[in-house]
């Protein structure tokens, strides 16, 4: 007869003495101050507050595209004011939290920081109609500039430099007016979707289409001029990074491309530092460039040597 087999009543790895050692040991960390978040009392924005507010950006520039509700003919004014108001206040509340907890906010008053956050609330809610008729160019651009597109509807249902493109448009405006925090959010969970690395403090022209769009980066300072075309694993970097006289970085200064209107960038392409790519110039696959580029340059990198060996060859 088989023994039957005991069954072990489940147990936690560590007796609560050990768990309360590991808590005080952790709670000295946060002691500094750094990256203490909740644990030293502050109300941050959440994660999941900053991906529902890109979502909501998106379905107010979009409406219909990303949520499934049925609307009723000939209310679009209604449905678009009731989004809009569920927008301010989400917005309000998530910039007004970000804002006390930011650098700048700890030297001003309650008042300040409820003034502060209102404006930017309000400007960029202001922004939204100017904000779609970019993204209707964008959308125009890819259909035009890729011949796998059969609609505008399949572009803004699929093609991710349009999300990407929105948020970053977005997120721009709340960075040119100081929110700490949301801008960078925005673009990095757009960044986690798309593959898409838009910093929210370049600046995009009208038409700007990014194709396919995997490994794209473009970095603070940089930028685009108008219907700029740009491929997958393109970088618009930075060359160097200054230090002052103590040995830390200086930040602010322009680092990155500028690039006029009309510029193809093909797929793997490197731009680094503050250069200029002149208007009408076709950067080739590849290519890596540190200098500026007159107007209607076109410059391609070297082929490279393919070595063949054939079945009958190999032994």
């Amino acid at each position: 007869m088989t023994e039957s087999k005991k069954c072990c009543a489940p147990h936690d790895a560590l007796d609560a003495d050990a768990l309360q050692t590991v808590a005080e040991e952790l709670e000295a960390t946060f002691q500094d101050g750094v990256a203490a978040g909740r644990m030293a009392g502050l109300l941050l924005p959440s994660s999941r507050e900053v991906m529902e507010l890109a979502d909501m950006l998106f379905d107010v520039i979009f409406p219909g595209y990303l949520a499934s509700a049925e609307q009723e003919h000939g209310k679009a004014k209604e449905a678009l004011t009731a989004r809009l108001k569920e927008l301010n206040h989400s917005l309000y509340g998530i910039l007004l939290r970000a804002c006390r907890v930011g650098h700048e906010a700890k030297e001003c008053g309650e008042c300040k920081i409820v003034e502060i956050s209102l404006r930017a609330a309000g400007i960029l809610i202001g922004e939204l109609p100017a904000i779609r008729e970019a993204m209707k160019l964008s959308v125009k651009a890819a259909y035009a500039g890729d011949p796998a597109a059969k609609s505008f509807d399949e572009i803004v249902l699929s093609y991710p430099c349009i999300r990407a493109i929105l948020v970053q448009r977005c997120a721009h405006v709340l960075y040119r007016e100081g929110i700490p925090f949301i801008p960078r959010m925005l673009t990095e969970y757009v960044h986690s979707l798309t593959g898409i690395d838009i910093h929210p403090g370049a600046e995009l022209g009208e038409g700007v289409f990014i194709d396919h769009g995997t490994g794209v980066v473009i970095g603070e300072t940089a930028r685009l001029g108008n219907n700029v075309r740009i491929y997958q694993g393109v970088t618009l970097g930075a060359l160097s990074f200054p230090k002052n006289a103590c040995g830390m970085l200086i930040k602010g200064q322009k680092r990155h491309p500028t690039i006029e209107d009309d510029v193809v960038i093909y797929a793997g392409a490197t731009i680094l530092g503050d250069i200029t790519i002149g208007a009408r110039s076709v950067v080739g696959g590849n290519v890596w460039l540190t200098e500026s580029l007159p107007a209607g340059t076109k410059i391609t990198a070297r082929m490279p040597e393919n070595v063949f060996r054939y079945a009958s060859e190999v032994r």
